[in-house]
């Protein structure tokens, strides 16, 4: 019974829009494409963005994790919180900040009397500006899928090695990075297709740079003629997909190279003076990379005007007043977010049980792999996906542009996210109860509410608000997606800054970060009876 409705679950949420999405694409618009120069500087571009922030969140990543993980140096547990954050800061909020720090109108740099001359341009507009921010963010994947093969590091490799006459420093080298090497091959591929996939960065730095990409490519043509132009989006589409399989292949090929598992915890070497001293150019990039862009947005949020100086006569936030006044967008939107990132979670994590459950089934096990599809793909791909499955149902005209719409291509998109924690804990529950349960005469539901929810429920809880954490902030699906009256947060962020009201852009962005550290707050609280490694901050 759980399998099979396991197999309908997966079918509906990962299996048929992928299904729709392929049909729709290799139909009569795809040759017509091919004519077209836009699409392929589009492709170029998109390319050479994802390739150059890869390389950036690698070396950033593993540079992290070679400190942080392998090293106790001192706080570093705040240290590892503290580099995983950029990741959840959503993109379109790291861009406005990263752009609000810089250029001849930033509130913060004109309090300083920095700012540069009035007509210069602003550095972080163009490939320059998208390659550093989309690595900034991707470099946290490198980090934590480098952190997920040194909770099975084998201990005893080092005792070994040191046994042997190797320093610390050499074990590292010859015995501890070369296990670790998968990892870092997994991380890459995460942040190329992390990168690729990106709206938020790349329509705040590559429209006013006029650097056009494939994710804006797509969402301008079908934000000018609507559903008149799905057969050229779904082929955009696919052709982000196709670009993206060279970051999937990375994964699968670090997977198949992970087949060791560890016996003893391997436990940080202790500090060298280099190591120590590390932590200096590590604060700075911290400054750098979270603190300054941080303070620039809120600079932005309590000045009248872009290129005033921020002093105690002209601080103001009537820009804050303005977002929560009655009628404005801004409370309408925060509404919009959290039904749906909230429905999403609940949902999902009610989804989540009865599939983890059922995973012994190695039909199931294939299904799941139609879940994880649409959270391996780009955004923009789940997006047109779910636009055409609905719109080929009997009505589903009536669907576009509603929340219920969102809400489906959520379940989609984050599926893969809600259900990974609850297959873990899953995996260590004794097989024995349920065949109890099942011997006194207890039926499937009996068995879920009785039996296997009371373990599960922490790792349900921590899946749940994961799926909020980031659904509550997205741009990519919600920008595709949305129609009047059913903007989300990081929609309203983007129309702002795109209207020229970077204050109030600001002033929301500056709101939707306490929201997000509120979310963090219960899932820390959460994670303290949870495995290390469920929560992206608990390596």
């Amino acid at each position: 019974m759980l399998g099979v409705v396991a197999i309908l679950w997966l079918a509906v949420i990962g299996l048929a829009p992928a299904v729709r999405l392929l049909a729709e694409a290799v139909g009569p618009a795809f040759p017509s494409l091919l004519q077209d120069a836009s699409l392929w500087r589009a492709t170029w571009r998109s390319l050479l963005v994802a390739s150059g922030a890869t390389l950036l969140a690698t070396a950033i990543g593993t540079t992290l994790a070679g400190l942080l993980l392998l090293r106790a140096v001192p706080g570093r547990r705040v240290l590892i919180f503290l580099c995983i954050l950029p990741l959840l800061v959503p993109p379109q909020i790291l861009a406005l900040a990263f752009t609000q720090m810089a250029g001849p109108s930033s509130p913060l740099l004109v309090s300083l009397d920095l700012a540069p001359p009035l007509g210069s341009s602003n550095p972080f507009h163009g490939p320059g500006g998208m390659m550093l921010l989309l690595g900034i963010q991707g470099a946290p994947l490198v980090f934590l899928a480098v952190a997920a093969l040194v909770r099975r590091l084998p201990g005893e490799l080092i005792t070994a090695a040191r046994g042997m006459g190797a320093s610390p420093g050499m074990a590292m080298r010859q015995v501890v990075w070369p296990l670790l090497l998968p990892g870092v091959l997994a991380g890459a591929g995460l942040a190329y297709v992390a990168a690729l996939g990106n709206f938020g960065i790349a329509a705040m730095l590559g429209i006013p740079g006029r650097y056009t990409v494939l994710t804006v490519l797509i969402w301008q043509r079908l934000s000018a003629t609507g559903p008149a132009a799905l057969s050229q989006v779904a082929a955009l589409s696919l052709l982000l997909a196709a670009i993206a399989l060279p970051g999937l292949l990375a994964q699968f090929l670090a997977a198949r190279q992970d087949g060791w598992r560890g016996g003893q915890p391997f436990e940080p070497l202790a500090p060298t003076a280099w190591s120590r001293l590390a932590l200096l150019p590590l604060g700075l990039y911290l400054f750098a990379v979270l603190l300054l862009p941080l303070a620039a947005l809120l600079a932005s949020a309590l000045v009248p005007a872009m290129g005033m100086a921020l002093t105690p006569d002209t601080a103001t936030l009537r820009h804050f007043a303005a977002t929560m006044a009655p009628g404005a967008h801004t409370l309408a939107a925060f509404g919009n977010s959290l039904l749906l990132s909230g429905g999403a979670a609940l949902l999902l994590s009610l989804a989540a049980l009865p599939v983890a459950l059922a995973l012994r089934h190695r039909l199931v096990r294939w299904a799941t792999l139609g879940a994880d599809l649409p959270y391996a793909l780009p955004g923009a791909c789940t997006a047109v996906s779910v636009i055409l499955l609905v719109l080929g149902l009997p009505g589903g005209g009536a669907v576009y542009g509603t929340i219920g719409l969102i809400l489906f291509a959520y379940l989609a998109r984050f599926q893969a996210l809600a259900l990974r924690p609850v297959t873990a804990a899953a995996g260590r529950l004794d097989p024995a109860l349920d065949d109890a349960a099942r011997g006194l005469g207890a039926g499937t539901l009996r068995r879920l509410l009785a039996v296997h929810l009371p373990p599960l429920a922490p790792s349900l809880a921590a899946g749940a608000i994961l799926v909020m954490l980031l659904a509550v902030n997205e741009v990519t699906v919600s920008s595709l997606l949305h129609g009047p009256g059913t903007q989300t947060l990081g929609v309203l962020v983007f129309n702002l800054q795109d209207g020229g009201q970077s204050p109030q852009a600001a002033a929301v962005s500056c709101l939707s970060l306490l929201l997000v550290a509120g979310l963090i707050g219960v899932a820390t609280l959460l994670g303290r009876r949870l495995p290390a490694g469920t929560l992206p901050w608990r390596p």
